[in-house]
């Protein structure tokens, strides 16, 4: 037997119980209400600015307003999930080019987002981790 093989099945046991661990259990929570709850920043860069109007228009839909998810939508990006050391910058690029299979979360994959630029994707990035930072996400 390969190594691939057992290291697949603790990576996918590790994912699934991650995925229960950190899921909301509010079962009364409606459709589209937000995951998390968050701290804003007292200030943003002027990048994180900009980036916030580009989320607010391309990923707020589903991602929710200040990237706290929506029950039954998507996830919250403002959370330790999403952490740079776990979803470093490039993942955050990938996703909104080419889309990303689910992993995390129970929402189903996410397409790429249609039209989106490097540098709304890269203003959004500094935008997102300004809100993680400021919530204790590093």
């Amino acid at each position: 037997m390969s190594l691939k093989s057992p290291l697949s099945i603790a990576v996918i046991g590790a994912s699934a119980v991650a995925t229960y661990l950190l899921w909301p259990t509010n079962s009364t929570a409606e459709t589209g209400e937000p995951i998390v709850q968050i701290q804003l920043p007292a200030s943003l860069s002027d990048d994180a600015q900009v980036g916030e109007t580009a989320f607010n228009e391309r990923c707020s839909a589903c991602h929710g307003i200040n990237a706290v998810g929506q029950v039954g939508v998507a996830p919250p990006l403002i959370h330790k999930i999403y952490e740079p050391s776990h979803h470093g910058d490039p993942s955050f690029v990938r996703a909104a080019f080419v889309g990303v299979q689910q992993h995390h979360w129970p929402f189903g994959s996410m397409p790429p987002v249609e039209g989106i630029t490097e540098l709304e994707i890269k203003n959004i990035i500094t935008y997102i981790r300004e809100l993680q930072r400021a919530n204790g996400i590093h």
